[in-house]
């Protein structure tokens, strides 16, 4: 069989171009173009990497006669062989390159010349000095080589940082200081060098330059490489640093929201403490103090509620978000604290200072009151003749969504205390059912009542069979639109989880409903947020925490 040679698109004239006109980058613009073009390099080298792996030298070199002289040209560039994993790469290349069983004279002296490329790139990652006279000097003072360097490094920043430091305080007299453009290249000159452990404090220290400008001073390049390397953990920065970070680049808060969401996605989590670990590691609840952030990062997580149409994971994730903003806010000292007002500038005052209350706040025989004070307060706004738009009205359902903790507890509600049972029905209606087009809502209500009345009959029995509850099971599965299913479905596992015959029915009961309908991953988050809640306010007996752990345990292969 013939083998494949197909070649992966590679724009190699280009680089090639760029490697002679760089040279060994002597020169102020040619060591600012060689820094910008860095992270794009990167990546062609590791496509020609796996291009040259694919196709064997012999051929690789017919197809790309000018290899030699690029890779040649690219290991004796001191900021390419600085970058990251360039040098790495280029070090496969050549390896690639290497023929084994050399046939001819010119395989002989191309063996020869990549074994003196690859010493080279050897010693520049040893900080070997190739000039005798520094060697002798650095020896004299009685430091290897790569001490030297080192020293060489942070003296450097010490340098560069009190250079920094001093403009800024000089103020108004910026002029006869560093001049925005200095700056400005000092960050450029940054970017193949980032990963350093010893670069990190000029690092933050250009993160906390302003200068006078009122335009960014620092480059853009630089901006998004520090966000790139502190995703993915390549380097440790200060909290503050991560910040400024954020308010100062757009793009790079952007991206960090969203890597959050891809990281979640992408893993199996078990547990809401998993969850909220991955949100917190992420900085962005703590970012969030600053109410820019917060509104940035909310309206991505509203973007992405939509283009999932509105997933119970992406619910959770928010929710889960929004509890540890909370703390990171309550844990702000008063002077720096922003007013809530600073965060939802467009919404009822009075409706999000109820929202955030925390049940534990509050002694348990007030919870059902609250639910019902904020379901007045929801019902009242939705109502209103002033919001006639979907748009006002996903708002209010977004930000009632956003602290769901008081949604779960309002159907607890409803089965374990004296409670207007109209109010919470409507909520829970609202919720699963925000658009009354058609009279949608007024039939989810109508469902709702019917399930509610059946289980309430059943509450106080303590010798239930799943026959006893068919009615309601097939409820479920009979319900055409997803909202009413959804809720009688969370109806039905509160049920399990607080009546005095539930839990005994619970794994059969549950088993039956994620088999037949499609309220697996509803259940599943629905479960994980009861376990976090009861996990942390000791009030639940341990039965009902057993049973679901049991529960989710079981869940968890399914979805």
């Amino acid at each position: 069989m013939a083998q494949d040679t197909t070649v992966p698109k590679l724009n190699f004239e280009y680089w090639l171009d760029k490697a002679i006109e760089w040279g060994q980058a002597t020169t102020l613009e040619s060591q600012k173009d060689v820094c910008l073009h860095l992270p794009q390099l990167q990546e062609f080298l590791h496509q020609l990497y796996e291009t040259i792996k694919l196709l064997g030298s012999t051929i690789a070199i017919q197809q790309f006669p000018l290899i030699g002289q690029l890779l040649g040209r690219l290991c004796w560039n001191p900021f390419v062989i600085g970058y990251d994993e360039s040098q790495k790469t280029l070090m496969l290349c050549l390896c690639c390159l290497y023929s084994s069983e050399p046939q001819n004279a010119v395989e002989l002296k191309a063996n020869s010349w990549i074994r003196s490329l690859l010493c080279h790139l050897l010693c520049s990652s040893k900080w070997e000095s190739n000039e005798a006279e520094t060697s002798t000097f650095v020896s004299a003072l009685g430091y290897t080589s790569a001490d030297y360097y080192c020293h060489l490094v942070k003296n450097m920043v010490i340098s560069l940082i009190t250079e920094l430091r001093e403009n800024q305080f000089n103020g108004l007299k910026i002029q006869e200081s560093t001049s925005a453009s200095r700056v400005n290249a000092v960050s450029i000159f940054c970017v193949p060098l980032i990963t350093l452990p010893d670069l990190t404090p000029l690092l933050e220290t250009l993160l906390f330059y302003h200068g006078g400008s009122s335009k960014e001073i620092l480059s853009s390049e630089f901006l998004e490489a520090v966000n790139e390397a502190f995703l993915k953990k390549k380097i440790s920065l200060s909290e503050s640093a991560v910040f400024s970070l954020w308010l100062r680049h757009l793009p790079s808060l952007e991206k960090a929201t969203l890597h959050l969401l891809d990281q979640l996605f992408s893993i199996q989590l078990n547990s809401l403490e998993e969850v909220a670990h991955v949100i917190k590691d992420s900085l962005l609840p703590q970012a969030a103090s600053h109410p820019a952030i917060f509104r940035i990062v909310n309206e991505i997580f509203k973007n992405a509620l939509m283009e999932t149409d509105g997933t119970s994971e992406v619910m959770t994730i928010i929710q889960v978000f929004t509890h540890l903003f909370l703390q990171a806010h309550q844990n702000e000292y008063k002077q720096h604290k922003f007013p809530l007002k600073a965060y939802f500038p467009y919404h009822h005052q009075h409706l999000v200072r109820a929202l955030i209350r925390r049940p534990f706040e509050l002694p348990t025989a007030y919870w059902s009151q609250h639910v019902k004070h904020i379901s007045d307060m929801v019902k009242a706004l939705v109502e209103d003749i002033n919001i006639g738009s979907l748009i006002g009205l996903f708002e209010i359902w977004y930000l009632v969504a956003c602290f769901g903790e008081w949604l779960d507890i309002a159907a607890e509600q409803l089965l374990k205390a004296a409670v207007e049972p109209d109010a919470v029905l409507w909520l829970l209606a609202f919720h699963y059912c925000p658009k009354n087009e058609n009279q949608q809502r007024t039939q989810t209500m109508v469902e709702a009542e019917a399930v509610y009345n059946h289980l309430m009959m059943l509450f106080s029995c303590a010798d239930l069979s799943l026959k006893d509850l068919e009615a309601a099971v097939h409820r479920i599965r009979g319900i055409e639109q997803c909202c009413n299913q959804r809720l009688t479905a969370h109806l039905l596992i509160n049920f399990l989880l607080f009546s005095p015959g539930g839990h005994k029915l619970a794994q059969e009961c549950m088993y039956h409903i994620t088999e037949t309908t499609d309220t697996g991953k509803e259940v599943y988050n629905l479960l994980i947020r009861t376990a976090y809640r009861f996990n942390h306010s000791g009030k639940e007996n341990q039965r009902t925490v057993k049973l679901l752990n049991e529960l989710l345990q079981k869940l968890t292969l399914k979805v």
